[in-house]
């Protein structure tokens, strides 16, 4: 073995985080991009920030070698890259450290902070977000029986829009409650056709993992839409949509995964135009019929 496998080995066995290494796969880099990923494992808050031109100071490399490190990995560039550093990085903190994490940064009060880091989420959203990989998940959707839906705590805020929008234009999409024995008894009954959509932010429980698990054993398709990009999950997920969560303060942003869903809901109307359109309409037909919403024009004094 030559000198510079031993390197890699030793960055691969001793530096390198989980989810870097999953994305390096068998690749053995040069001299230049071991450099990158030594500075990404070893000052991850640094670097998860950086600008190009930072991290190839931090790294002691060009700004060239950082750009060819990040598509290496499969990434569009340094930004896709940065963007996937951050998220590993602030699940490892708790909500308290993510604070103070925000108030060395912070420069103006809470609501422009919050407005400045979700235009930031939006623009690296951008970046990432796939049409084609949108497409499909729509297909996969639209194509299911039946669509379970997994979001734990307030990530489950995204699933609900899902669930709601989808089921308004005729498809049986439900959001499904997460804890105990009721989440299992779902999943067990999906099948090779139907789908399971999970929204994975910041923290994700041992027991939607497993779900994930049971659902693809059975032959149903998983999505996973996710801010990080973790082995364990990836492994079982038909489609990763990658998308950032960093909020401005204690918690994350679910701007990102709105847009997502609007997407993945935009994109299934497309499907079938004139189906989603005649079904909303059945839909709205049972609202009136009942007087689920006031008439436009009554006095609601």
């Amino acid at each position: 073995m030559t000198s510079g496998d031993d390197a890699v080995d030793e960055l691969r066995d001793q530096v390198l985080p989980g989810w870097l290494t999953a994305r390096l796969g068998d690749r053995r880099p040069a001299a230049g991009a071991r450099r990158v990923l030594s500075a990404i494992a070893t000052q991850p808050r640094q670097m998860s920030y950086a600008s190009t031109s930072a991290a190839a100071t931090a790294a002691e490399v060009n700004v060239a070698t950082v750009v060819r490190t990040a598509q290496q990995l499969g990434f569009s560039g340094w930004p896709a890259l940065r963007a996937e550093i951050r998220s590993p990085y602030l699940s490892g903190l708790s909500a308290s450290e993510v604070l103070s994490e925000h108030d060395e940064e912070a420069e103006q009060g809470p609501a422009w902070s919050t407005l400045r880091r979700d235009l930031h989420n939006l623009q690296d959203l951008a970046r990432l977000l796939d049409e084609d990989q949108v497409e499909r998940v729509a297909r996969i959707i639209h194509g299911a029986p039946k669509t379970l839906v997994l979001g734990s705590g307030s990530f489950a805020a995204p699933g609900l829009q899902l669930s709601h929008l989808a089921q308004t234009i005729g498809h049986d999409v439900r959001l499904q409650r997460v804890g105990g024995t009721s989440l299992f008894n779902a999943v067990s009954l999906l099948g090779p056709h139907d789908c399971l959509v999970v929204f994975q932010l910041w923290r994700t429980p041992h027991e939607i993992r497993h779900a994930m698990q049971v659902a693809a054993a059975a032959g149903a398709s998983v999505v996973l839409v996710s801010d990080q990009v973790r082995a364990d999950l990836v492994e079982v997920a038909d489609e990763l949509v990658a998308m950032p969560s960093e909020g401005a303060s204690m918690f994350p942003s679910l701007v990102a995964a709105i847009t997502v869903v609007q997407s993945v809901i935009a994109a299934l109307v497309a499907c079938d135009p004139a189906a989603a359109a005649g079904w909303s309409d059945r839909v709205e037909g049972v609202w009136s019929r009942y007087g689920l919403f006031p008439d436009p024009g009554e006095d609601l004094q």
